[in-house]
This record gives structure tokens, sequence and C-alpha cells, in this order.
């Protein structure tokens, strides 16, 4: 990913805000905005900058409520009503794969959240897609040219999702090592593919069908009938259902690709899910991904 490219990449992001944001988030020079990697609205707060090392406040600027409304109705392109059941999920996809997290005040329902009302701040995501950012592990996650069942970790914005997507990518259109699969990814929070009208915004290959927006013990059902993928991907495990959407889908014969939030094997082992996952014996190999920015690293272990 060029320097280029990641600039270019923010800039679209800056399309999202109020003009008078806009012109202060683009004065930035080319390899700050290379290197953002959200945009934070808070009201009452300055415009906030995410970077690899924290945030930063853009000096001379100060969010209104106003500005919030403005980002989500260019988000849902002035059609809130149809992006309702993310916004109620608490958040929105926007063209080009930017994903707008939404804080605010819940309005519950019958257990549930209906939507949100008074937007508090949101959180504008860019994504950028690193072709080539699985391909050294690549090899170890195959056997006789066939993808293995792959477990992901990372601490929070380690770099799992890139990681899980470029590596969906290749098992998709096949390269020397692998023959093409059928990929099935299932996208609950819509960052692996960012669908936006059907269309995925980011690239997954050319034989990945994607299940947008649907937690992940009812997506994988719905693709092993209804799809017979060979892969199977699914981002963040957190949940005990998503433990037994894994374990229902392994007994299928598919492979399955999976990331979650665990600094270490033995960080992951220490709590109940991911005891549980560990247990299933599902997973083959693990590739564990440490350090941030250019020193990110990833290596992979094999699973017992």
């Amino acid at each position: 990913m060029t320097e280029e490219y990641a600039a270019s990449r923010y800039e679209e992001a800056c399309g999202l805000l109020p003009l008078r944001l806009r012109t202060a988030a683009m004065a930035l020079p080319m390899d700050r905005k290379a290197a953002v990697e959200e945009l934070r609205l808070r009201i009452e707060r300055p415009l906030s900058l995410t970077y690899p090392e924290g945030e930063a406040p853009l000096p001379q600027t100060r969010v209104l409520r106003s500005d919030l409304e403005q980002v989500l109705d260019k988000a849902s392109e002035y059609s809130r009503y149809a992006a309702a059941e993310t916004i109620r999920r608490g958040y929105v996809t926007a063209s080009g794969g930017f994903r707008v997290g939404l804080c605010g005040t819940a309005l519950p329902s019958g257990g549930g959240n209906e939507g949100l009302r008074d937007l508090s701040s949101l959180a504008i995501r860019i994504p950028r897609v690193h072709e080539g950012a699985a391909l050294p592990v690549l090899p170890e996650v195959l056997e006789d040219g066939r993808p293995l069942s792959v477990l992901i970790l990372s601490p929070p914005g380690g770099g799992k999702t890139t990681l899980l997507r470029d590596l969906v990518r290749l098992l998709s259109q096949g390269t020397p090592a692998n023959p093409p699969c059928r990929v099935a990814l299932v996208d609950e929070r819509g960052e692996l593919a960012a669908v936006h009208h059907g269309r995925p915004q980011l690239e997954v290959g050319p034989r990945t069908d994607v299940m947008d927006g649907c937690p992940k013990s009812l997506a994988v059902p719905m693709l092993l009938r209804a799809m017979s993928p060979q892969v199977i991907a699914l981002d963040e495990i957190a949940l005990d259902a998503d433990v037994e959407a894994v374990r229902a889908a392994a007994g299928c014969g598919v492979a399955l690709l999976a990331t979650v939030h665990a600094a270490s094997l033995e960080d992951l082992d220490a709590r109940p899910t991911g005891r549980a996952l560990l247990a299933c014996g599902v997973f083959q190999r693990a590739v564990l991904i440490g350090g941030g920015g250019s020193g990110r690293r990833s290596r992979v272990e094999r699973l017992p």
C-alpha cells in the first residue's frame, strides 16, 4: 500500500465531514493523512484523528451536534430509513467502504434496541486494502494446497481484519500454492467486505459470497445450506453462540477462518469463550499478530 493510496482514502473519508471540519482535516501533510485510521467526532470536542500511536485532536475545530447529523445523513445517503437496521446496531456503511460507528441514546424495545437518538459521538473508520498482507503466512496455513482452519489473534486494532480479508481474497482467487476456493464470508459488522447496495466495497475475491449484517449463529447455517462453501470466514468470535457456529461449520467439513481479540494463546485460554474456542478442536493453526504500524509482524503456531 503506497502513501498516496493511503492518503487518498483519508481524503475520501473526509468527504463525509461538514465543510468547516473537512477544510481543517484536509490541511494535513500527505504523510500524516496516510497514517490516520479513524476520524472521531464528539460533541463540544475537537475533531480527533486516530493514528497507530493514539488519538490527536485537530486544533481549532469544535464538533457540534449538527455536524454529527450531517455525517449520518451523508453516510446513509439521506435515507436513514433505508439504513435503519444497521443504525439500530450502531453503525452505517457508507459508499467507499467507510464504516461510521454511532453512539448516542439508545431506544430500548422488547429487550433489544430500536435505534439511536441524540447522537453524541461517531467514528469514521478508514479501511485500506493491504493486498499481499497474508502472503507471508499463506504457505503455513495450507496443507497439500488446501486451506486449514485458522484462528487469527491480536489485540484490538492489531490488524486481524486486514489479514483475514486478504487471506479470503487469496483463497478465493487462487495462487500458485492453492487452487481457487468458494469462500463464504460472514460480515456481521460490515468491516470485512463493506457491502453497499449489495456490492462489496473492499476486495474479497471473485469466488466469495458475503452474508452481511447477520449474526454468525444465523449466518453460518444459512450459508451451509445455500452456498456450499469450501471455506467460511468469520470476524471477531466473542460470544458463546459464535463458538457454537464454529462447531456447526466444522462438522460439515469446511475450513474455517476466524479472528479473536487476544494478545496470545495464553491470553485467549484465560477467558471462558476463548477456552471453549480452543477446546472445540476445530482450528489447526493460529496466526499471532504483534507490533504496530510498519513494525507489525505475524507468526504461525500449530494447535494441538
